[in-house]
């Protein structure tokens, strides 16, 4: 159960992204402005972040904080965004773009998703604002991500596991779940022995910094592990 197990690292700043693949990290997640919940970095920061990066790097696309739901002129700066950044040789993006009545944006999602082939997308915790997570699944699926961030409509992944277990049997092998949000070291075996997801997400910041924490990185892979 507990093998092959692997955790994704938010990083918002460089520093992070060296932290995190030095203490073992499987995948950086690269945004900025933690206190929003991140958005699209810098294309210098990307740049730097891949010049000393051998594991997967992803990265954000999310041109502001606040709600999923975009203008036109905001879609237009994702679109342009994964079209440089794919020159830059990153491994994958993560972003997730919703109507006004709380669904999937099928038609926007499924365009940038095509644009950024061939690299994997994953849907960000938009998810986690969703009124139907059932048919959300779906329509996410259909879109062609290969993975779903989520802490399971709840705030946090230990409140929302129900739904993370539940959406893991939906999903049967067809997209992955990647929990994430409040998954740290002190219940990621709970969760795990629970959910049973291949990808586990974290900051793995534990002093109220911006900087991920090597010994919290190390301790993650081991729980998952053992």
């Amino acid at each position: 159960m507990f093998q092959n197990k692997k955790i994704e690292i938010a990083c918002f700043n460089l520093e992070s992204a060296l932290i995190a693949q030095k203490a073992g990290a499987d995948r950086v997640e690269l945004c900025a402005n933690m206190s929003v919940g991140g958005t699209t970095p810098t294309i210098e920061i990307i740049q730097q972040a891949r010049e000393h990066l051998t594991i997967d790097l992803y990265v954000m696309i999310r041109p502001r904080g606040g709600d999923f739901v975009y203008s036109m002129h905001e879609i237009m700066y994702m679109y342009l965004d994964i079209l440089e950044f794919k020159d830059i040789g990153v491994d994958g993006f993560v972003f997730g773009i919703l109507t006004n009545d709380g669904k999937i944006d099928i038609e926007v999602n499924k365009a940038l998703v095509d644009l950024a082939k061939p690299f994997p997308c994953t849907f960000h915790r938009a998810f986690d604002e969703v009124l139907d997570y059932e048919n959300a699944l779906e329509d996410v699926i259909s879109c062609g991500f290969s993975t779903i961030l989520t802490s399971g409509t709840f705030s946090n992944v230990m409140e929302g596991k129900e739904v993370l277990k539940q959406l893991v049997i939906q999903a049967n092998n067809r997209i992955e779940i990647m929990p994430g949000g409040g998954l740290r070291s002190i219940n990621i075996s709970a969760l795990n022995e629970m959910v049973d997801a291949n990808w586990y997400h974290s900051s793995a910041i534990t002093d109220g910094s911006e900087i991920a924490s090597p010994e919290e990185i190390v301790q993650l892979k081991k729980k998952l592990q053992s």
